[in-house]
């Protein structure tokens, strides 16, 4: 009688060491494809932007300091590797954009054009879904951090070698507000 109530208490202690493993992968990879997910919405963007200056071109010849700008800035995050790299690429890239539709602002044929209407329109959504993305990312590192603090998840953090991951954030020089002067 005595063997199988060990039998069973050794069962559900190895049942609870493999769930606390599997709540640390699944969290894990989630971190993982939230990462994955910026990537690809930022690579929608950098993705849009040639479409976005050629007809901008069209409209505004003698523009092209901004022009160069975005089209370094887009260089710049595509070759950008890892994510403090990438998020301080995208937000150059975000600021000389910001550039573009303020020169669109004096040129009313540029603001009709169906073109460019549509690119803003795809580019606002890109914004929203590298926001969304962003956001995701984090909520994911809460999850996987609130269980290597929280017991019992903190005795089998430890346990497995797992420890905090960090938030994506953002420096203090990118939440100011971007003037954008000609």
């Amino acid at each position: 009688m005595w063997e199988w109530i060990l039998i069973g208490v050794l069962a559900l202690v190895g049942f609870i060491f493999f769930i606390y493993y599997n709540r640390f992968v699944i969290l894990g990879n989630r971190i993982d494809n939230s990462l994955s997910q910026i990537d690809v919405q930022l690579k929608r963007r950098a993705d849009l932007i040639p479409n976005l200056i050629e007809t901008v071109k069209a409209f505004a010849k003698h523009e092209k300091a901004a022009i160069k700008a975005v089209t370094d800035a887009r260089k710049a995050l595509v070759g950008a590797k890892g994510i403090e790299k990438k998020v301080k690429a995208d937000n150059q890239l975000e600021s000389a954009l910001k550039s573009i539709f303020a020169i669109a602002e004096n040129y009313p044929d540029l603001k009709a054009n169906t073109n460019f209407i549509e690119l803003q329109r795809e580019l606002s959504s890109t914004e929203d879904r590298v926001a969304y993305a962003r956001q995701f990312y984090n909520d994911s590192i809460l999850a996987y951090n609130n269980l290597c603090k929280a017991l019992p998840g903190a005795f089998f953090a430890k346990l497995y070698g797992k420890t905090e991951k960090e938030y994506l954030k953002i420096t203090e020089a990118e939440r100011k507000v971007v003037k954008v002067k000609f």
